[in-house]
């Protein structure tokens, strides 16, 4: 009797441990659906399987989604047979496939906490290590109950907490996160933090990773070789860092701007007074409602003396000027196309500074000039 009084009290450990631990790696993953499909596509590449990259924005959400529902559920005991399963499972799969990104196929991040908490694949592994009997004793505790003996508010709190999960997601897909993570959050001054981490990281080089659409061969860049500017030629996989601090770092010292006539970085990033980043991922498949939205902000920022530029990772032809409408031109530059979705979670946006210093950002749908 006093033995199983104590495997019960050390099972509810293990449940609220698990609940916590499910809940905070689903939400700070579902309030950021892009980032969580940039790792789900990186994953795709690694075990070939590009084919479903089409389909990991609506995975990304559906599956950091179904983690937030599966720590609330264990954590309210809301049908705990059916989701110990599911938490045995889930762990089983993670634990394997975190052994396999860090021996056999290794990725510099495993992604398990979005860009939130940052860990290497072997401190993920470990992680996974010391959860997984948690899940198994969690598992035996509830093994007698039924498995879909749903009572009629269990029914309930499980639509509920679908629901919420699911919208969460999907508003910060259409928008922007709810909480930024990333290194370009609003307060941030780009230029000084991008010294601080070069100060930090030391010798430090970038390699941008793309595939070659006609062979399918990766092929490695450094920021200085501009060839993989080509979109009909290369697509963006990963970008690497590489030097002799943590595996897991910060990429703003990865932040470029540039055109034919060179590099632009510090020019716009030291200008004083109020400067517009208009991020656009293409031009010819940006929607109308969204140009109408930018060219009144452009018409705006110019009659208020405000600089104003576009920035975009399609290659540019020389200098180049583009107009959304009728308000006038502005110059573009280039930009790597992970770190515009570092620096902005959406495909169409805005980033206003002042000084340097981020103010804000708005996803293209958010614009109100």
């Amino acid at each position: 009797m006093r033995s199983s009084r104590i495997f019960k009290i050390i099972a509810n450990i293990c449940r609220l441990i698990l609940a916590c631990t499910f809940i905070l790696s689903g939400f700070t993953k579902v309030v950021d659906p892009w980032g969580t499909a940039l790792k789900v596509n990186e994953y795709l590449t690694i075990y070939g399987m590009e084919f479903l990259q089409p389909a990991s924005m609506a995975f990304s959400i559906w599956l950091c989604g179904a983690e937030l529902m599966m720590g609330c559920m264990l954590l309210f005991k809301v049908r705990i047979r059916l989701i110990s399963i599911f938490a045995l499972a889930s762990m089983l799969f993670f634990t394997v496939l975190t052994l396999l990104s860090a021996t056999v196929i290794p990725v510099e991040d495993c992604g398990c906490f979005g860009d939130a908490i940052r860990l290497t694949p072997w401190e993920t592994f470990l992680k996974n290590l010391v959860l997984l009997p948690m899940a198994v004793v969690v598992w035996w505790r509830y093994r007698p109950d039924k498995v879909f003996a749903f009572k009629p508010v269990e029914i309930v709190l499980t639509c509920l907490f679908f629901f919420l999960s699911m919208a969460l997601g999907t508003y910060c897909y259409r928008h922007l996160p709810l909480v930024d993570f990333l290194p370009y959050k609003v307060g941030v001054n780009i230029w000084q933090e991008m010294h601080a981490s070069e100060a930090e990281a030391g010798e430090v080089e970038t390699v941008l990773v793309y595939r070659n659409l006609e062979t399918g061969r990766l092929r490695e860049f450094s920021l200085e070789d501009t060839e993989w500017q080509d979109t009909t030629r290369w697509e963006w996989v990963d970008t690497r860092t590489e030097s002799d601090s943590s595996p897991v770092r910060p990429i703003i010292g990865e932040f470029a701007l540039h055109d034919a006539e060179g590099d632009a970085t510090e020019e716009l990033l030291t200008a004083p007074g109020r400067v517009w980043f208009l991020c656009v991922t293409s031009f010819e498949r940006m929607p109308r409602g969204c140009a109408r939205r930018l060219d009144r902000l452009v018409g705006q920022a110019l009659v208020a003396g405000e600089r104003v530029v576009c920035l975009t990772p399609e290659p540019l032809d020389g200098v180049t000027w583009h107009a959304f409408g009728t308000a006038g031109e502005v110059r573009c530059y280039n930009i790597d196309a992970s770190t515009m979705k570092t620096m902005l979670r959406a495909d169409n946006g805005v980033v206003e500074l002042v000084d340097g210093v981020i103010r804000a950002k708005r996803n293209c749908r958010d614009v109100r000039p």
